[in-house]
């Protein structure tokens, strides 16, 4: 899903920039917001909601989104049995683990299951209860009709020949800045040109993803997946190539900027919209 990143780390397009990255793998918006605010790292990566969810606490040295990444929710929903024609209406009645109430991947799925006549309360039972880690057990264990899971887990699921992929939540969600770069208010002020540079790799990555074959992306970003064969990254990486997942740059709109709170709001955890001009860095 993050293969525009790796790509650039491994292609060189930061150094080339005059940057060294030491990347550090957190689980969870929450421990990454945290781990930016405490100063322990400059730059942070997850998903914009949680900048909203930090500048509505009222910090004063909120974080500000400089740059994104992906522009879908990047889950898929994989079903137990098969279907030949899948349609959202075949979810009424059915079971789903959804993800963590309150989590983006949910909330945008809720949004897509509104946005098609389906009452994510009435029409279905969504489980919410169980951790981001463990949906792939949960539904290789017997529970539920339908799960939603970004890769690798989906295709492992696919593998073991437990479930099908049935449709992409990222297509129903819509375009929003689904994960993004940000840095404390702070940050961004005394280092202009870093954040500068470092939204050109990104860029850089952005435009390489787009233009290169899939098979040839996953040979420069396996290192940072051993635990998949290289025909399996082939594979996921086509899959998010194909549901145009990237961003198409790392420029932030008004416009999806917008429907993602649209997105948090219809979920009801958000009263009111954060300032775009406040939380989107314009640039220098």
């Amino acid at each position: 899903f993050y293969a525009p990143a790796y790509a650039a780390i491994s292609k060189g397009f930061f150094e080339e920039e005059g940057i060294k990255v030491d990347l550090t793998l957190t689980a969870g918006a929450d421990k990454v917001t945290a781990a930016v605010l405490s100063g322990d790292v400059e730059i942070g990566f997850c998903g914009s909601e949680a900048t909203i969810y930090v500048y509505n606490s009222d910090e004063k040295d909120y974080l500000v989104n400089f740059a994104r990444l992906t522009k879908r929710d990047g889950s898929f929903l994989v079903s137990r049995k098969k279907y030949d024609n899948f349609k959202l209406e075949d979810l009424k009645g059915k079971s789903v683990i959804g993800g963590r109430k309150g989590g983006m991947p949910e909330m945008t799925f809720e949004w897509g299951l509104k946005q098609n006549g389906i009452d994510p309360k009435k029409d279905l039972n969504i489980d919410t209860s169980v951790a981001f880690a463990a949906m792939e057990g949960a539904f290789l264990g017997g529970n539920a009709d339908f799960v939603t899971l970004f890769e690798p887990n989906a295709l492992q699921v696919e593998k073991q020949g437990k479930g099908y992929i049935v449709g992409y939540v990222g297509k129903w969600g819509g375009e929003v800045p689904y994960t993004a770069y940000n840095a404390r208010k702070s940050y961004i002020e005394k280092n202009p040109e870093i954040i500068e540079k470092f939204t050109k790799a990104i860029d850089k990555g952005l435009k390489y993803v787009k233009e290169t074959e899939s098979s040839i992306i996953a040979k420069d970003i396996y290192s940072y997946f051993p635990e998949l064969s290289l025909n399996d990254l082939t594979a996921i990486v086509e899959r998010y190539k194909t549901n145009d997942a990237w961003a198409d740059s790392s420029n932030i709109t008004k416009e999806d900027f917008d429907h993602l709170q649209d997105i948090v709001i219809s979920a009801g955890e958000l009263d009111n919209k954060a300032p775009y001009d406040k939380l989107i860095y314009q640039g220098k």
